[in-house]
């Protein structure tokens, strides 16, 4: 639970007040001179009305340079930014052909297989010489190849289920399994916090959803005991089925679920488990198997193991994991495994062989000094924010670190100075997150090296001075010994 200081809470209030106001000023007079110039929609109504794009106009595409940026070279722990221009005040930005090289804090390429590897790209550019670049086929039809096949055994065996299926978009997995599983009758108990597919995956379904506060394990036993009791609504019959969706790293806070205690709650009250392992499969845990390896949590306990291939392993994709009933009941009744294009035969075979590194298969420890490094990365860098006064979200061990924002002048402010110090982040704000809670999200790999965590933090802390978001005191610095000193070069 975020607590915001009253001060930064009536600021940002007022804030978001004035920008409102300003562009209601503004929209006035627009009406009025739209009302003297000649209308082309011939009674057609507007497809976008005033307020329904007002946030746009008004707000988003004020400070649109800092979202969209678009980059010129594989999303490695260094990266190229295009630098783009605006003659229109923002409305429109134009590519131009200068580009900033500028150390990478916002791609999710948390073990660092995004960029060339010495086990990886060569058989990714071999299975492209040998199946092509895409199937051009649904799985049922003509898309399903050797890779496939392969690819959905070796993540069952990483993960410790029976059987899973893979998806060619981690989002479509969420929004396309859940309608597929749940419908009228049903039961879907949600965190607060869940993503955005999870969310249009349970209103698709039809099934009846309730939510319980993020991460609190005490209020969802109280949503399942009151949902047990009351039953259906309006008929009051039991649920035919009930299921908890959770996430195991959620991706705006930086959270780790607390699994057990939501899985012996979810066994007490004979409820499935659906965990959403997005970001935390290949980053967390010893071996990288996720958070069940990392809190301790059969994999056997939970249910339905959902997560993607694009932040680990370099790759794109989702995949489900479960009892063989389970997938192959997916495979039989899921849109997304009929009548979508089947995942791209390079893009499996990477995730294949990046799997294998982290296992060790390829014959190397690279997978274990991986973990090791991205784990060591995000519990340095998490710490020093936290000593330089900045409010820091999330938990040890998680590679996703928000620092709060809040005032929305400040995410501009925050992004565009980072960048004219060739740092490229990442800033969040409504409706991806509450309106008063924006946030800048930094996500750590294991390709950056101490060097690069160090520059970033002396970025951040300049900037965080300059934007003023340094809301706690600062820790003094302790003396250090001229022989411990690190020198940079």
């Amino acid at each position: 639970m975020i607590t915001i200081p009253y001060l930064t809470a009536l600021t940002t209030y007022f804030s978001y007040g004035l920008l409102f106001a300003f562009g209601q000023f503004r929209d006035f007079f627009r009406k009025i001179f739209d009302w003297w110039s000649k209308s082309n929609l011939q009674g057609y109504a507007p497809i976008c009305l005033g307020l329904e794009d007002f946030y746009i106009r008004r707000l988003y595409l004020r400070i649109q340079d800092c979202f969209n940026r678009p980059i010129s070279s594989s999303p490695d722990a260094w990266f190229d930014v295009v630098e783009r221009i605006s003659n229109d005040n923002n409305k429109t930005l134009k590519r131009t052909t200068k580009v900033n090289r500028c150390l990478n804090l916002g791609s999710y390429n948390y073990l660092g297989f995004a960029a060339a590897d010495e086990y990886c790209t060569p058989r990714a550019i071999e299975s492209l010489k040998k199946f092509s670049p895409s199937t051009c086929s649904t799985r049922v039809d003509g898309g399903t190849t050797t890779l496939h096949a392969e690819l959905e055994e070796c993540v069952a065996k990483f993960l410790g289920k029976e059987a899973a299926i893979v998806f060619g978009m981690g989002y479509v997995t969420n929004s396309a399994i859940l309608p597929v599983l749940m419908g009228k009758g049903h039961l879907i108990i949600s965190d607060s916090l869940n993503h955005n597919s999870i969310v249009n995956g349970a209103r698709g379904s039809g099934a009846t959803i309730r939510v319980f506060q993020h991460n609190i394990p005490s209020h969802l036993e109280k949503v399942l005991r009151e949902q047990i009791a009351d039953g259906q609504p309006r008929t009051h019959r039991p649920w035919k089925k009930i299921i908890v969706v959770v996430e195991g790293i959620y991706s705006m806070e930086g959270e780790l679920c607390k699994l057990p205690e939501i899985v012996s709650i979810c066994k007490k009250y004979k409820a499935y488990v659906y965990l959403d392992e997005a970001h935390s499969i290949g980053a967390v845990g010893k071996t990288g198997r996720g958070v069940c390896e990392l809190l301790g949590v059969d994999t056997a306990d939970v249910d339905i193991m959902m997560g993607t291939f694009t932040k680990s392993f370099g790759s794109c994709g989702g995949y489900i994991a479960g009892s063989k009933q389970l997938i192959q009941y997916l495979k039989y009744t899921c849109p997304a495994h009929l009548y979508a294009t089947s995942i791209s035969p390079p893009a499996a075979q990477q995730i294949i062989s990046s799997i294998k590194v982290v296992l060790g298969e390829d014959g190397s420890n690279r997978g274990a000094q991986k973990l090791a490094k991205i784990r060591e990365n995000s519990n340095f860098f998490r710490s020093e924010l936290q000593k330089m006064g900045f409010e820091v979200l999330g938990d040890n061990d998680s590679p996703v670190m928000p620092i709060m924002l809040y005032n929305p002048a400040k995410i501009p402010a925050f992004s565009r100075e980072c960048l004219k110090r060739n740092l490229a982040v990442v800033t969040v704000a409504f409706p991806a997150t509450p309106l008063l809670l924006a946030r800048a999200r930094i996500c750590l790999s294991a390709s950056h090296s101490r060097e690069d965590l160090v520059k970033a933090l002396e970025v951040i802390s300049e900037v965080g001075d300059m934007v003023g978001i340094k809301y706690f005191p600062a820790e003094p610095k302790k003396p250090q010994l001229e022989g411990d000193r690190v020198k940079l070069e």
